[in-house]
């Protein structure tokens, strides 16, 4: 497995556990890090044998959102141009975009799996996964309000499509924490656990009953989520019928009806 400077990437079995690896700086988001993601999503994307994808946090916290030293080498960097210096710093955030946009585009469903500190960038981070599940002690906050900003990594574009539009905007207009119960309760995540070895012992069983189903099922129903997510029912409907046309002749459906006759698991190929 290649090294990274910001993650950890281990395989186990068919499920990718991406770590975010900077403990000792509550897992801020440093330089390497928004490439690094990038990479690996896309090696997961394209890795047959990976099924799904859990990220966590290493040690005491998920992660504490984009390293502000960032921010202030960005500062730093500015010229006397306004134009110029606004051609960079959408160029600057339009990469950044690009590592989040890299899990929700992965055919592969990624699992959150938050604990400790959850904020910032870091919400923009679990926004792009499809689902997420806390330590009741997980602290949450978009925190971008707070730092003079509006959160620009795909937070505000993707949270209304998970929680309520009204508690969307309390919690971007005032930053204040979420803790996990509260967090389960307006539907940020889907279940809490008393500690994080929990946590992650639920999260891998849910991946791993995930990894068991048809992989072209499941790419299949993640596309289908994504695409309606932006368009129509209509279209929606469209798009499925246009999809399974091709892919109700797959060999997943015979094995997959055969298996629950006889009720024995089916072993779906990568």
């Amino acid at each position: 497995m290649h090294e990274y400077q910001s993650l950890k990437v281990e395989q186990q079995g068919a499920i990718a556990h991406v770590l975010i690896n900077r403990p000792s700086k509550a897992n801020a988001m440093d330089e390497a890090f928004w490439t690094e993601m990038v990479e690996v999503f896309d090696w997961v994307d394209q890795t047959d044998s990976v099924r799904v994808a859990v990220i966590s946090g290493a040690g005491n916290n998920f992660s504490a959102g984009i390293d502000l030293k960032m921010l202030a080498q960005a500062a730093g960097s500015m010229v006397k141009d306004i134009g110029r210096n606004a051609e960079r710093i959408r160029r600057n955030i339009l990469q950044l975009q690009a590592a989040f946009n890299a899990i929700d585009e992965c055919r592969k469903p990624v699992i959150a799996a938050i604990h400790g500190y959850c904020i910032g960038g870091a919400i923009d981070l679990i926004s792009a996964c499809d689902m997420r599940y806390a330590t009741t002690d997980a602290h949450f906050s978009i925190k971008e309000i707070d730092m003079g900003m509006a959160a620009d990594v795909g937070t505000l574009q993707r949270l209304p499509r998970l929680i309520g539009d009204g508690i969307m905007r309390e919690l971007a207009y005032t930053g204040r924490p979420v803790y996990g119960d509260e967090a389960a309760r307006i539907g940020l995540v889907n279940q809490v656990y008393a500690d994080h070895a929990a946590l992650l012992q639920g999260v891998m069983d849910i991946a791993g009953q995930i990894a068991a189903k048809s992989p072209l099922a499941i790419r299949g129903t993640k596309e289908m989520i994504r695409y309606s997510r932006d368009h129509s029912v209509a279209d929606g409907l469209n798009y499925i019928a246009t999809w399974n046309a091709a892919m109700l002749q797959s060999e997943d459906l015979k094995l997959a009806v055969a298996a629950h006759m006889s009720k024995r698991p089916a072993e779906f190929a990568d």
